[in-house]
């Protein structure tokens, strides 16, 4: 699909691996301007890793662009490991990315699980939070899993099918537990195949329109087995989210402003969950796509990203 909309595609100035516990090393970038304004880039899956293409949301003469993967994800190591791999896990490991950067506050920028990553952080951490641009909101409830693993059949029963099929028929009452037993099996033959049926029938639901772009970045290998087996991982342990959830502490973020970008056909993360959060954030102000799906690149959702980005040059 076209991207002439989107900032030119640049390199990083500095890159590096941060050491963090249980074996894990995170990956990290930063690109544009190295005195600008820091902008904190959090994936989807989780799992899914950080892509070239998400440099391109931000005018890098503006903003010191902050990318990493999380632990386990893209090019961080070890690839899909599961230990010492929560929530908490992962708002420790931004807070230090931050104190290694020396950087103050940050604009926190993400979707999906980016979204959710990105509201744990900052009620953790309010003060170092400048602002927040979220995109296809995701709560981490469950009833948002149980739409995932078997309500999109309503709307996508073709792509439910291969995704339910893949497991024998004595398995497909708990999809979740199928799948996670396959995906932790340290055969590749086995958890392969698992990572691409669970990868590909998340992309095929990902867009408004059925994009090959889309599913065909979701089914690299890579790509495939971190975004599967954690995001598995995650579902099967309620995200790793505290009581109540997320919603229950939204007084921590009061007078943090934030945009919230929603497609209006979002049926991975459906639009009821930016909804309500927008309700409980009084500083908030939500923008529906009427055109667009759940992606990031789909044309009205990154036009949407760009001008919010571009809103919140202001924030202090």
């Amino acid at each position: 699909m076209p991207r002439g909309d989107l900032f030119p595609d640049i390199s990083p100035f500095e890159t590096g691996y941060l050491p963090l516990d249980n074996g894990h090393a995170m990956y990290w970038e930063q690109c544009g301007n190295p005195r600008g304004k820091p902008v904190l880039f959090l994936h989807g899956g989780p799992g899914a890793g950080a892509g070239t293409v998400h440099r391109r949301f931000f005018d890098p003469e503006f903003w010191r662009i902050i990318i990493f993967d999380q632990r386990g994800a893209g090019r961080s190591r070890p690839l899909a490991g599961l230990a010492a791999n929560t929530t908490p896990h992962l708002v420790a490991d931004i807070e230090r990315l931050r104190d290694f950067l020396g950087i103050d506050r940050l604009l926190l920028f993400g979707g999906s699980w980016g979204s959710t990553l990105a509201l744990a952080y900052a009620q953790a951490h309010p003060a170092r939070v400048s602002g927040a641009v979220l995109r296809g909101i995701f709560l981490g409830r469950p009833a948002e899993v149980e739409w995932f693993l078997y309500g999109l059949q309503r709307v996508f029963p073709d792509a439910h099918a291969a995704f339910a099929n893949f497991l024998p028929e004595a398995e497909r009452h708990d999809l979740l537990e199928g799948y996670f037993n396959r995906l932790c099996d340290p055969d590749p033959a086995v958890h392969e195949p698992a990572a691409h049926a669970w990868s590909l029938y998340e992309g095929s639901c990902s867009t408004l329109l059925p994009s090959f772009e889309a599913v065909a970045a979701y089914a690299r290998d890579r790509s495939a087995i971190g975004l599967a087996r954690i995001e598995a991982h995650y579902f099967r342990h309620g995200l790793f989210l505290p009581p109540g959830g997320l919603l229950a502490h939204m007084h921590r973020l009061h007078g943090i402003p934030a945009e919230i970008i929603q497609g209006r056909y979002d049926m991975i993360c459906p639009a009821q969950s930016a909804f309500e959060l927008a309700e409980h954030w009084p500083g908030a102000r939500l923008t529906i796509v009427p055109d667009a799906g759940h992606s990031a690149l789909e044309p009205g959702v990154r036009l949407s990203l760009i001008a919010a980005v571009e809103r919140c040059r202001s924030l202090t």
